[in-house]
């Protein structure tokens, strides 16, 4: 091969590597840009603010599931960023945010979904990202003080006058996307000539899901049209963690739905689910989940939704790897029923093996005495 072959060869050769290597979005990194009417990062002691968010540099994954979640709340760690999912930070933990529904015609203005494109969820979303991963969206603070969950459950007063609140991004839906989070601090002044659209005032939390994340925000935490009946009492959602167990019945109670309505209760992403289950006269449900055996180790989700009143709580729990008892059980019996038959198995090869052999003998010996025969003749 010559030497021109050869660098033929190679460059044809790099040529096809580039063309594998992944793309540059795995580089992305997103930014936000926030505003207000006056072209500063402020909202308002007194009324609620609008904001207007411009994001660039956003990871794009076209035809993904989810998106990006673009929400206001506080963060324990700003500056050190051990507050994003990606590091194992935990809503009602290390971040907390305004609950607020995902459907466009409940949304309050609290909690925007940005979809990917071709997403199958972007009819949900309030944007869907560009190309380029940027998108502008308007997001409304109503004031200084909002309620939020805690990892128990309870519900907290969070106050940006005594800790760091801002604009935060994650992955929706649960899909955590280091690229796609970001915290932009936003301050509370008072600022003047404001034409508020009402007092600001700590808004009701939508949910009281112990690990409530973006995706957990149902329409809870907006106001229901006047015609709907509200749901009765707290909304939670409370799973029994000793059943969590692949392969086991996972025992479930919730409370806030309307008495009477149709509850459905679905694990992950449709991984298994029940229902509908009819809620008591207090809006209680109580039911028994079968968890699938092959269930991967690890955090899942369960989310129950009131068909009448869209009423939805979650709850996200780990799960643990069963002991699989059927699938042994199933292998001893397997095991019990080939050693019974083992013997008369054996004996019956045994016997062909034998007459096999002993056919073969008789006809090597045959083919010698005629074979000697023919020999001896002349």
């Amino acid at each position: 091969m010559t030497v021109r072959v050869r660098a033929t060869v190679v460059a044809a050769l790099l040529a096809a590597a580039l063309l594998v290597l992944p793309a540059a979005p795995a580089s992305a990194q997103g930014r936000v840009t926030v505003t207000n009417d006056r072209g500063t990062a402020q909202a308002d002691l007194r009324y609620q603010t609008e904001l207007t968010i411009d994001g660039s540099g956003f990871q794009v994954v076209r035809g993904g599931f989810g998106g990006v979640y673009l929400m206001f709340g506080w963060v324990r760690d700003p500056s050190g960023g051990t507050w994003r999912p990606s590091r194992g930070g935990m809503s009602g933990k290390d971040y907390s945010y305004i609950p607020d529904a995902e459907n466009a015609a409940a949304n309050r203005g609290y909690l925007k979904f940005i979809a990917f494109p071709g997403s199958s969820t972007s009819s949900e979303a309030a944007a869907v990202l560009s190309g380029s991963g940027s998108f502008q969206l308007r997001l409304t603070v109503p004031g200084p003080v909002f309620q939020a969950t805690d990892r128990d459950g309870d519900v907290v007063d969070v106050d940006c006058r005594k800790v760091t609140c801002g604009v935060i991004t994650v992955g929706a839906h649960g899909v955590k996307n280091a690229n796609n989070e970001t915290f932009t601090p936003v301050t509370f002044a008072n600022l003047p000539d404001a034409a508020p659209q009402s007092p600001a005032e700590p808004t009701p939390t939508g949910s009281t899901s112990p690990s409530a994340g973006p995706a957990d925000t149902p329409s809870a935490g907006t106001a229901a049209p006047p015609a709907a009946p509200a749901a009765r009492g707290r909304r939670v959602l409370t799973v029994d963690r000793t059943t969590a167990v692949a392969g086991h019945a996972l025992a479930f109670s919730a409370q806030g739905f309307r008495p009477g309505e149709q509850v459905v209760a679905v694990l992950d992403d449709g991984v298994a689910g029940l229902g509908p289950l009819s809620a008591g006269s207090s809006g209680e449900v109580a039911g028994v989940l079968q968890l699938p055996l092959d269930l991967t180790p690890g955090t899942h989700e369960l989310r129950l939704r009131g068909a009448a009143s869209g009423t939805e709580v979650l709850e996200r729990f780990p799960v643990s790897r069963g002991d699989e008892p059927a699938p042994a059980a199933a292998e001893a019996e397997v095991s019990e029923d080939t050693e019974g038959q083992a013997g008369p198995i054996f004996l019956a090869v045994a016997a062909g093996l034998f007459l096999v052999a002993l056919f073969a003998y008789a006809v090597t010996t045959l083919r010698r005495r005629r074979t000697r025969t023919t020999v001896e003749t002349p």
